[in-house]
């Protein structure tokens, strides 16, 4: 009879728990705290600045679109330069900053893992045996009835859980999924900007190759250029500061042909840290300068939003931080633990594991802060501002991307303009340029309007190439301004949030 009260105990108990967290199930549907609502960014149709008229008989290459699942990621293959093709795919493997951003993701990852913990019970156990002798001579019983020794065997399993009744885990797992999408969109926005970093790094080196092309090619005309001279003067024809001028322009071009190697390789240095090398094991071989810039599709502002890796991240966090709101108002209400204790003891192996040993206990624990000073208060307080400075942080970077892109375009196409009417000025530079040696040749001319024809058509040619760098840079800052290909849709989602808020 009583192994059978025993069991009817253990039935009732059970139903008592099982209609307490069906209770607590129904109750857990409500969650404290606002809704989030996506902030609101001041966008206009268009862009203000016009596209280059070379962009609108382009088709090279399309921005990606929200939802739209055609990777355009290898977005440098553009450029149609199979160089920079090679070492932009060694970025991805090989970069240590790039390395650093996802093993951020990562850890961010793993911290839902961790906040999704606490949805579900701990159970814990700790076993113990012991054997005790009391001392003969204690105080604390008669002598008769005194027991030498006991044993004492314990298998205790505990069960604690917190029930979810105001949101507070469920709002710490969302904030956790946010805050890891957030870190994903870091990690391409670190990986766009050393892609970019390197396509940059990569222009202004061939730029350097061709400014090193044009002056060998000015050295060595500088060069016959003396010896003209030369001759001249031992005939008779010309004076000795002839010569000197003809050694002087020679010199300074020399010292700017060597300035250059500088340039080239300080850049061929930092390609080589980008792609994970020591300096030593990286060499480019030098190569013509014949990149032209891509047509680029730019949109409209709103789809801005969607494009940028950078923007999604800040988004991501401004849901994370109201998530945050909802956490600290969870704190005004009471928490309440199921817990539960369940196992074996005895006072020998012998009767451990037998039914009268067992033992059980269950039951709901509330706790409530009744006054912390204010504490709670603040906490509030300080996640409500934080929610204000991530709107804030958001806005400002929509409203940075806009002015990248419109900045880009404008460049574009003032340059483009701009590369017109200086092929024009090269033209007439060369062409004064022979002038005045035929001039010189025929003792017209003194040498120093020689000299100061080819000074300008050098600088000339020189700005000529810088023109076309600067191009290309702007071609590099455009795409990365509309984010390099990349869209929201390819944010992970790490599962459904289901929060509802009252």
């Amino acid at each position: 009879m009583r192994y059978l009260f025993a069991v009817m105990r253990l039935v009732v108990a059970g139903v008592v728990a099982l209609l307490l967290v069906l209770l607590i199930v129904a109750l857990e549907g409500c969650t404290v705290g606002p809704k989030y609502v996506k902030p609101t960014v001041p966008t206009t149709p268009a862009y203000k600045e016009q596209t280059p008229d070379s962009f609108k008989e382009s088709q090279q290459w399309q921005p990606a679109h929200p939802g739209d699942q055609t990777s355009r990621g290898n977005w440098w293959e553009i450029f149609g330069d199979p160089e920079l093709n090679s070492l932009e795919e060694q970025i991805a493997g090989s970069n240590e900053n790039l390395k650093v951003a996802e093993a951020r993701f990562r850890e961010a990852r793993a911290a839902i893992r961790f906040n999704r913990a606490a949805q579900f019970p701990t159970v814990s156990t700790a076993p113990s045996a012991s054997y005790v002798k009391s001392s003969d001579f204690s105080p604390s019983f008669p002598s008769k009835i005194r027991q030498s020794s006991k044993g004492d065997f314990v298998l205790p399993f505990d069960l604690s859980y917190e029930l979810d009744l105001w949101g507070r885990v469920r709002r710490s797992v969302a904030a956790a999924r946010e805050e890891a999408q957030a870190t994903a969109a870091d990690y391409e926005t670190a990986k766009l900007s050393l892609e970019a970093e390197l396509a940059l790094d990569y222009f202004e080196l061939r730029s350097a190759d061709a400014q090193k092309q044009l002056l060998d090619d000015t050295v060595k005309a500088y060069s016959d250029n003396l010896q003209l001279t030369y001759n001249r003067f031992k005939g008779g024809v010309a004076p000795r500061a002839d010569v000197a001028q003809a050694q002087t322009q020679l010199d300074t071009t020399r010292v700017q042909d060597t300035d250059v190697t500088v340039q080239r390789a300080q850049f061929e240095h930092a390609i080589a840290i980008l792609i994970g090398k020591p300096p030593a094991e990286f060499t480019l071989a030098a190569a013509p300068f014949s990149n032209q810039p891509p047509g680029i599709p730019i949109g409209v502002p709103s789809e801005l939003l969607q494009r940028r890796p950078d923007i999604a991240a800040a988004e991501r966090r401004v849901a994370e931080a109201n998530q945050q709101i909802g956490i600290a108002r969870a704190a005004y209400f009471p928490t309440v633990t199921l817990g539960g204790i369940a196992g074996f003891s005895g006072s020998q192996g012998s009767n451990w594991f037998g039914w009268p040993s067992g033992f059980w206990a269950v039951g709901p624990a509330l706790a409530q802060t009744l006054f912390d000073g204010g504490r709670r208060r603040a906490t509030s307080e300080s996640a409500r501002a934080n929610y204000d400075a991530t709107v804030a942080t958001y806005r400002q970077t929509s409203l940075t991307a806009f002015q990248e892109v419109e900045d880009n375009v404008a460049a574009l196409r003032i340059l483009e303009n701009e590369t017109q009417q200086q092929e024009e000025a090269v033209a007439s530079a060369q062409e004064s340029l022979q002038l005045f040696t035929n001039r010189y040749k025929g003792g017209v001319d003194t040498y120093l309007q020689v000299i100061t024809a080819q000074t300008i058509e050098l600088a000339n040619e020189r700005n000529a190439i810088d023109i076309q760098r600067r191009r290309l840079d702007a071609s590099v800052l455009l795409v990365k301004a509309l984010g390099g290909g990349w869209n929201v849709s390819n944010l992970p989602t790490f599962g459904a949030a289901a929060v509802r808020d009252h």
